[in-house]
């Protein structure tokens, strides 16, 4: 829970994808829970969870003091309206997360509302899920769209999502090769087991692979049977989105360039099984990890390698197949990066410390695990950060994205906290301010050097300071100018000076993210397609269409249709015919013409007859910081199509 305790503690608040302020006096001035407090209800517990602070003004230069008169009134309002199922569709609240603040002689209330878990998700409002169920994306709440609704009920519903019997898929359906490769591990593992004599049919059933319709009688392939040994054209019938990618990267860097990769091309099975058996062999391949004699015997099979094979797998078991981004494995020369599609179906500080699963394919789960493969339900990524550990470098980064598409990705980095060549760069560029430097600032620095942007909240999973040393360490790097920010509170990122570098995540390129059910195979192949806009096309009105984005993108103000041009020409007359204009009316015009649009720097630039940094510096950033203006891609800042829109959200009461 966030920590209120001082009038320097507000100063400090801004809204984010996890902290809401909210006014709360109602009509007498004296107190009321506002109305927009449901949708934020409902967003934070969708999506991460978060605090809402009550009785707080929202100013130009930040929060301030406004107080609760009526606090009992609005508490009671609270607890009534959370247990009534017409209101809302689960109460997530306890006494502890409900906390009375007094702040300079003024009542606040402070309410952390949780993540839901999976059984709990969605989490609506006014008893209608398909209109009530919202999400946090920065600082606002949006209303999910139906699919995006219908998915999370299917996730509640269904405890594992390869049960489901296939009509009408049967033995033909399967690879042989593969599926006698398996039988063959088996074998190997398990040489006396009575199950190695059995017909295809019955071991695939004795699998989870196979089973019979109990009202027809008629055996099929299951879900599971076929995406772990089935033929690439039955798989891509059941499953259009289904996309396996690894590409081996020759450098350090974010570019697509690739030196060997292996995809869904027709020349193997393409099922998961064969995916598997190729991939962990190139992983690791030339792995620079020291072996350890044991009784006197070379042991060549290390944590770090058990740590890779855990991943591969549970990104393999974890993946939602009827999703639109790719299963993807990335090899570079500092680290290994693994993505799946779809969300984590346990919280990350759940899942990190183990000892609780929730396995989205249970059955090929089972499969992995009966050849060895796959730990048992809740300790996979406490082994993977155990390998990573035992080697002293660090910490993984394990974490979720939902744009373009619900997506989980990990990224083992095979580097010191303190690599020396890292430290070399940074002593070259500040010279013996660096040394002279406490531990913990040299590590945020080298974690910024290192992973391109660091987070507050990174630091805490590297360092084992306190969080207020922590802040106070950026604070004093920040006044330094040793470090440069982008963005505000708890969503702030930072970079080196003069590095606006792309976020982590930018490990897996957007063209990656895309399965091949959404462009051409033969571009989709070259992996360096397009990478800054993932799947995009221009519609004949002359705006771009960008997968994720829920308006239309213009890049270019002469290809847009007549009548859209005159119409976004007239929204900024003003601003175009005067050079004079106060800050008012140009955020208003602003804001109205990216209303339906995202529009880039240079669109704007040119509509308001302004020159485009000087817009920029005194227009777009303010108005980005306050949260009245969203990124069309927020984790690339220096994107070549960044674009603008306004978010479109009721004012606080």
């Amino acid at each position: 829970m966030l920590e209120i305790k001082s009038l320097e503690d507000i100063s400090a608040l801004s809204e984010n994808y996890e902290v809401e302020c909210k006014l709360s006096a109602g009509k007498d001035g004296k107190g009321e829970l506002p109305k927009d407090f449901w949708p934020t209800y409902s967003a934070f517990a969708n999506s991460y969870g978060g605090d809402v602070i009550l009785g707080l003004r929202e100013t130009q230069k930040g929060f301030r003091l406004n107080g609760i008169s009526k606090l009992q009134k609005v508490l009671d309002d609270l607890w009534s309206t959370l247990n009534d199922p017409k209101k809302v569709s689960i109460n997530l609240l306890q006494e502890k997360n409900v906390k009375s603040l007094k702040v300079d002689g003024c009542n606040l209330i402070q309410i952390s509302i949780p993540r839901a878990l999976r059984k709990q998700k969605p989490v609506f409002i006014n008893n209608n899920p398909l209109t009530g169920t919202y999400k946090r994306r920065n600082t606002g709440d949006f209303l999910c769209d139906q699919e995006t609704v219908k998915r999370m009920m299917a996730e509640q519903i269904e405890e594992s999502r390869d049960m489901e019997l296939l009509k009408g898929y049967g033995i033909e359906d399967i690879d042989f090769e593969s599926f006698n490769a398996y039988r063959q591990v088996y074998i190997n593992r398990a040489p006396d087991h009575p199950w190695n004599q059995l017909e295809p049919i019955l071991f695939l059933k004795n699998m989870g692979a196979w089973r019979k319709d109990r009202e027809t009688g008629a055996g099929a392939l299951t879900r599971a049977g076929l995406l772990m040994f089935g033929q690439l054209p039955s798989i891509q019938e059941v499953f259009p989105n289904y996309m396996l990618d690894y590409q081996e990267r020759p450098e350090a860097k974010t570019e697509a360039r690739w030196i060997d990769r292996l995809t869904l091309d027709g020349s193997w099975s393409g099922n998961l099984f064969d995916f598997y058996r190729k991939v962990i062999k190139k992983l690791t391949a030339d792995l620079k990890v020291p072996f350890k004699l044991e009784k006197d015997l070379r042991q060549d099979n290390t944590l770090v390698h058990d740590a890779l094979r855990e991943a591969l797998v549970n990104s393999i078991v974890h993946a939602d197949y009827t999703e639109r981004a790719s299963v993807l494995i990335v090899k570079r020369p500092d680290m290994f990066g693994f993505r799946n599609p779809g969300l984590m179906r346990v919280p990350k500080e759940i899942a990190v410390q183990g000892g609780d699963s929730d396995c989205r394919n249970r059955l090929i789960h089972q499969m992995f695990r009966y050849i060895g493969l796959g730990e048992q339900a809740g300790s996979g990524i406490p082994k993977i950060f155990h390998g990573w550990d035992s080697q002293h470098w660090r910490s993984p980064v394990l974490y979720e994205k939902e744009r373009p598409f619900e997506q989980t990705l990990l990224e083992l980095r095979m580097l010191d906290l303190f690599p020396e060549k890292i430290v070399n760069e940074l002593r070259h560029m500040f010279g013996s301010t660096f040394d002279n430097l406490s531990e913990l600032e040299r590590l945020i620095l080298a974690s910024a050097a290192t992973e391109q942007v660091v987070t507050h909240r990174r630091m805490t999973e590297i360092s084992t300071d306190h969080t207020h040393d922590l802040t106070l360490a950026f604070q004093r790097l920040m006044k330094a100018k040793l470090l440069e920010s982008n963005g505000r509170g708890r969503g702030t990122v930072y970079h080196l000076p003069g590095q606006a570098l792309p976020s982590a995540d930018q490990t897996f390129l957007e063209s990656a993210v895309m399965s091949l059910a959404d462009g051409d195979p033969s571009e989709s192949s070259l992996g360096h397609n397009g990478a800054s806009l993932g799947h995009n096309e221009r519609n004949k009105r002359g705006w771009l269409t960008v997968e994720g984005l829920t308006k239309p993108l213009i890049d270019n103000l002469n290809l847009v249709s007549e009548d859209i041009q005159q119409m976004l020409m007239e929204q900024a007359e003003k601003a175009r015919s005067q050079q004079r204009l106060n800050k008012k009316e140009m955020i208003t015009i602003v804001l109205n013409v990216c209303s339906d649009y995202y529009l880039t720097q240079q669109v704007l630039a040119q509509l308001l007859n302004r020159k485009s940094l000087a817009l920029r510096k005194n227009t777009l950033k303010p108005l980005l910081d306050q949260g009245k203006l969203a990124l069309a891609f927020p984790q690339t800042p220096t994107h070549s199509k960044q674009a603008y829109t306004t978010v479109n959200r009721g004012g606080n009461d």
